[in-house]
């Protein structure tokens, strides 16, 4: 992602506990980036696209979904995927890959709607031997997949 032009910059003045600024340099140090910034835009995104979720159902979101679960000798893949079907407008792709100790981790690639992709979590979820799930969602949008208004089709100069 490109930085923002510095003509188009903000800037923001914040106090916070000092712990908590201790804790961020760190964060930022750990991360390897180059200020507390970039750190604090991200957080701010991410904190944005959450809230988006939850005030504007309607608005469609892109992201991803990550599960862990219970291998289950294969019922609860299946079930997962049986879920999947269920919500095809949503999910674009899976990754799926087996873990230690009989457990798996599937990431799903998804957009829609903010209320279809919680319905589709809160599926996921009653799952039994799921274990872990989460929803990180970005207002950024994938661009269109498929055209929606195809072009009128050939006609053959048979004549």
């Amino acid at each position: 992602m490109s930085s923002p032009e510095p003509s188009r910059l903000a800037r923001l003045s914040m106090s916070l506990p000092a712990e908590l600024f201790r804790q961020l340099d760190m964060m930022v140090e750990e991360r390897g980036l180059p200020s507390r910034s970039q750190l604090i835009a991200e957080l701010i995104r991410h904190a944005l696209a959450e809230h988006e979720a939850l005030t504007r159902p309607d608005e469609t979101l892109a992201g991803t979904v990550t599960i862990v679960y219970a291998g289950g000798g294969g019922r609860v893949r299946q079930q997962l995927a049986e879920t999947q079907v269920d919500y095809l407008k949503e999910v674009i792709s899976s990754q799926h890959v087996f873990l230690e100790e009989d457990q798996s981790l599937e990431v799903l690639l998804v957009q829609g709607p903010a209320v279809r992709l919680k319905q589709l979590c809160d599926a996921l979820r009653a799952i039994r031997g799921v274990q872990q799930l989460q929803l990180v969602t970005t207002t950024a949008l994938l661009p269109p997949l498929h055209e929606q208004d195809f072009p009128p089709a050939r006609q053959e100069a048979a004549e």
